[in-house]
């Protein structure tokens, strides 16, 4: 295998955003899809909800807009939300076609209905839509010749003009990446004259979220580095309920529980009080942020690292009806939710900001796009609207391909290879450990749920101390995934802090007790990296 591959087009990624690209390109390109664990270990295959389109009798474009729009508290692109919810439902058709196995309802697509949605307009596959796109897709993918797929290979950095000493002074452009090969422990070269970063989002830099361990945002950090903006970082949403348990990590427990008569309560000791009626007339209707918020004062007065989520008065029926994935994982932990409440706690669970694109999924380095979750589009502005994620993958994705057919690009340079000459073998792997736990627990409790300038500012600190040690490390050692990670986590948690003590105000998911109201005018929060 020689050390340096060549592509029309590399796409960084395996979800629904990268998969979507490769397949569409696959035809009239040569392209690779580079993932970091296998093909299925995603975000999109997480996904339990479902695809918001305009397709029932009643609704509209317009509806859907303003749904988002309310959602994102002011700081929606509207050019952006409008574009995403008019390709919509083409998006829908074209998996459709693929095969996905949407649920259906006499003939006809089932569409259900989420929060924030005043109209139902959410296709699904019961609950695992993620996971039925996602198998297709990867059936597909495997069975075509024009898309060759790298697993266990890892983004180290993107290549860019910087890299390459006689292109000094010129326009800023891409030239593909340098990738750590997992199997053989070599960092390899690819070069291609396009790149997509279809990465994902960051929850992995808190101590609890819902995400896989992929989540690390391996594109946010690579495309900062490289010169690109970023925007609305400060935007983390969190869901209030995920399964506290040793055993089941990441594991959600759906809103709809609530929605169908469970009652939040604090534990036994407390007196099994249910607290929400205390926060919020709506109690556990409430929205996500206001249930999130609550849970997490609850648990900081008291000390607790859990709340309980009650459904024990429904039938055991009912809930093998309604909650069958949930009762069936449940019970493998000992956890009988039929005669229990289930053990909750808010965890970080999407990123709504990232690389700032234009419509084609473009970002400020010619040939280099982004697209899903790692972007930052101005469509989810500073709260996300359920089942809004997966039609940017789609939608976005496809524009971005449109762009690609469209764009001559010059014949790829010589890029030069991966420096092994001066390091050596880490032999303290436990700073790596170690700093990664810090920097999670510091994030949760610092710049989590409800944030102050003043725990900001504690973040900021630690952050600048582990960025002296990380790259002390990143310099001296080989590569590794875990140090590779570490090394975006701290990158993308500095890109949050920095841009939740810009904002200066309480906006959407962004929620800070120093400035609890509302700014008259909504402003992105766009940062710049340095010039290098």
């Amino acid at each position: 295998m020689t050390d340096l591959h060549r592509f029309d087009v590399l796409i960084i990624g395996s979800g629904l955003a990268g998969l979507t690209a490769a397949l569409h390109l696959a035809n009239t390109h040569r392209v690779a899809v580079v993932t970091k664990r296998q093909i299925e270990d995603g975000s999109s295959n997480w996904a339990q909800g479902g695809i918001a389109a305009v397709l029932g009798e009643g609704d509209s474009v317009a509806s859907h807009i303003e749904d988002t729009l309310v959602a994102g508290a002011g700081l929606c692109d509207l050019e952006a939300t409008r574009f995403a919810v008019e390709n919509a439902p083409a998006a829908i058709a074209w998996l459709r076609e693929l095969g996905v196995p949407f649920s259906t309802e006499r003939g006809e697509l089932h569409l259900t209905r989420e929060g924030g949605h005043s109209h139902r307009r959410i296709v699904h596959a019961t609950d695992a839509t993620g996971a039925a796109v996602q198998t297709t897709l990867i059936d597909r993918v495997r069975a075509t010749p024009g898309i060759t797929l790298f697993e266990h290979h890892m983004l180290v950095d993107l290549i860019t003009d910087r890299k390459l000493p006689h292109a000094a002074g010129s326009t800023p452009r891409c030239h593909g990446a340098y990738v750590l090969d997992e199997v053989r422990e070599e960092v390899i070269t690819f070069s291609a004259q396009h790149t997509i970063l279809a990465t994902g989002g960051a929850g992995k830099v808190y101590l609890y979220t819902t995400n896989p361990d992929t989540a690390t945002g391996d594109g946010i950090a690579a495309a900062w580095r490289a010169g690109c903006r970023v925007g609305n970082m400060e935007f983390i949403q969190f869901h209030p309920t995920c399964l506290y348990h040793p055993h089941a990590k990441s594991f959600l427990i759906t809103e709809a529980v609530r929605g169908e008569g469970g009652q939040l309560k604090l534990p036994p000791r407390l007196g099994s009080h249910r607290f929400m009626p205390d926060h919020d007339p709506r109690a556990e209707l409430a929205p996500r942020d206001v249930v999130a918020r609550a849970i997490d004062f609850e648990m900081k007065k008291h000390g607790l690292d859990c709340v309980h989520l009650d459904i024990s008065h429904q039938s055991p029926e009912f809930l093998q009806e309604h909650f069958p994935n949930i009762l069936a994982r449940c019970a493998e932990l000992g956890i009988d939710i039929t005669r229990e409440p289930i053990p909750v706690v808010p965890a970080a669970h999407y990123t709504c900001g990232g690389v700032v694109t234009d419509l084609k999924g473009q970002t400020d380095i010619d040939g280099l796009y982004a697209v899903g979750e790692t972007t930052c589009t101005g469509l989810h502005g500073a709260n996300r609207l359920a089942s809004n994620s997966l039609v940017e993958c789609m939608v976005f994705a496809q524009a971005a391909v449109n762009s690609i057919r469209q764009t001559e690009t010059p014949r790829a340079p010589a890029l030069p290879q991966w420096d092994v000459s001066r390091v050596t073998d880490a032999d303290e792997q436990v700073v790596i450990s170690h700093n990664w736990d810090e920097l999670r627990r510091f994030m949760w409790d610092y710049v989590g749920i409800v944030r102050t300038d003043k725990r900001l500012e504690r973040a900021a600190h630690r952050i600048t101390l582990l960025q002296s040690e990380i790259h002390e490390f990143y310099s001296q050692f080989h590569v590794t995934r875990d140090l590779l990670e570490l090394r975006n986590l701290v990158q993308v948690a500095d890109l949050i802090v920095m841009s939740a003590l810009m904002r200066r105000e309480s906006r959407g998911l962004h929620f800070s007790r120093d400035y609890p109201d509302l700014l008259p005018e909504a402003h992105p929060t766009v940062l710049v990296p340095p010039a290098r």
